[in-house]
């Protein structure tokens, strides 16, 4: 893509009101615009982002036999008062409703209208396990509304739901969730850790949070430095304090901000029973279906690699979840014809070797400007152009998180492992 046709331009000055890190920057460099509080609009360069985390999460999804659908943001209001949620808790404090033909709520959550279509096709031990997902725009009322993408009213949300005949077969599925998140963040460049949390009024145990430890984490963790071991606690229910000994490999416990980038938990049989969700096992008796609920922020994650991914300059994207691979800027020169003519020759030849590319073409940038504003984009990849690297038949090449530039052959171009 070429810049000089990106509708978007980045800012110089800090946006007013904001403190996050990931507010500031995202807005700056052109990848969000704030509608209201807690409610961003995702621009080009931000969608991209946005549209690659999807993508790993779709290849993981489905790795662990996810089947995908996209479900109505208008929920009943006889669903959620089967489960008695629609005057109590989160249907009372954080659904949006309308007025109108009767009551209709903004979902802020899908397990009762999941539930309720699944109740239609699973009759039999048979239907099951079944393994559902989908990658939507949740709404909540936010009363903390801040931290940018961290905490929103409006925010997108990957949410898989499993349904199992046992226990058993639920705590078998619940490991392989475990794994395959583990990927998701390692192939968004995200070390997580994997925390024990609040059953939410469901159980006492297999309650996790995957938390991102950062400066600007809103959460607070315990955990042990021997990471491997992943042993973690959300402090709001730890009995350990940083200092005490690791009860797995007695190691000195520390505590440290956290930003909490997906949670799993059980819903046993609590939404089944309730909307009536029941199979026949091989004996003939019916049963209610055992749920399990596992969810991931995906503009929240967006948060969060800002936050953890940043210097003074900008944003330091992630090789495979960056808007683009490589930034090519061409810089002003006297003579601007030759020069141009190798940047549109190097643009050609990354686009048909795969690359994705931003082209930086603009005419009416200095050197300067385009320089700090790649930097604040932070795109993985920069290669300059400018008559110095001309005249020794050669182009600029640096890493976002890196300072040394490498000066390499037009010729070589190809060979580079970007």
């Amino acid at each position: 893509m070429k810049q000089s046709q990106l509708f978007t331009k980045t800012i110089k000055e800090k946006p007013k009101g904001e403190k996050s890190i990931n507010a500031i920057l995202l807005q700056r460099a052109g990848f969000i615009y704030k509608e209201m509080a807690g409610v961003y609009s995702f621009l080009p360069l931000g969608l991209r982002v946005l549209r690659k985390i999807e993508n790993i999460i779709r290849e993981e999804m489905e790795s662990i036999s996810g089947q995908e659908v996209f479900l109505s943001v208008l929920q009943p209001k006889e669903l959620w008062q089967k489960t008695d949620r629609w005057s109590k808790g989160i249907g009372k404090n954080v659904m949006y409703k309308c007025k109108g033909n009767g009551e209709i709520g903004l979902g802020p959550t899908h397990e009762e209208m999941l539930t309720d279509i699944v109740k239609n096709y699973v009759k039999s031990y048979e239907d099951l396990p079944l393994y559902v997902f989908q990658i939507q725009t949740k709404f909540r009322k936010e009363l903390r509304a801040r931290s940018g993408l961290l905490r929103g009213k409006e925010f997108g949300m990957k949410d898989l739901y499993s349904f199992h005949t046992s226990e058993k077969d639920f705590k078998n599925y619940y490991e392989k969730v475990k794994k395959a998140y583990f990927r998701i963040f390692k192939r968004c460049g995200l070390e997580v850790i994997l925390t024990e949390a609040s059953g939410a009024g469901f159980t006492k145990e297999f309650t996790h949070e995957f938390q991102v430890l950062a400066k600007g984490g809103e959460d607070r963790i315990i955990f042990c430095p021997k990471l491997t071991s992943h042993f973690a606690q959300n402090k709001e229910i730890s009995k350990f304090k940083s200092g005490n000994k690791c009860p797995v490999c007695k190691k000195v416990l520390k505590e440290s901000k956290s930003i909490e980038a997906a949670n799993i938990f059980p819903l046993g049989t609590k939404y089944s029973e309730a909307i009536g969700a029941f199979f026949q096992d091989k004996d003939g008796q019916k049963k209610p279906i055992v749920m399990g609920c596992y969810g991931l922020g995906i503009s929240r994650l967006i948060g969060a690699l800002v936050e953890v991914f940043h210097d003074k300059k900008g944003i330091i994207w992630p090789e495979e979840i960056a808007p683009f691979r490589v930034h090519l800027i061409l810089l002003p020169a006297k003579k601007i014809t030759p020069l141009k003519k190798k940047a549109e020759k190097i643009y050609f030849n990354l686009q048909k070797a795969g690359i994705n590319v931003l082209y930086d073409d603009r005419k009416d940038k200095s050197a300067g400007e385009k320089l700090v504003e790649a930097d604040l984009i932070g795109i993985p990849w920069r290669i300059i152009v400018s008559e110095k690297t001309l005249q020794k038949d050669s182009m600029e090449i640096k890493k976002r998180d890196k300072e040394k530039t490498k000066l390499v052959k037009m010729k070589e171009l190809c060979s580079i492992n970007f």
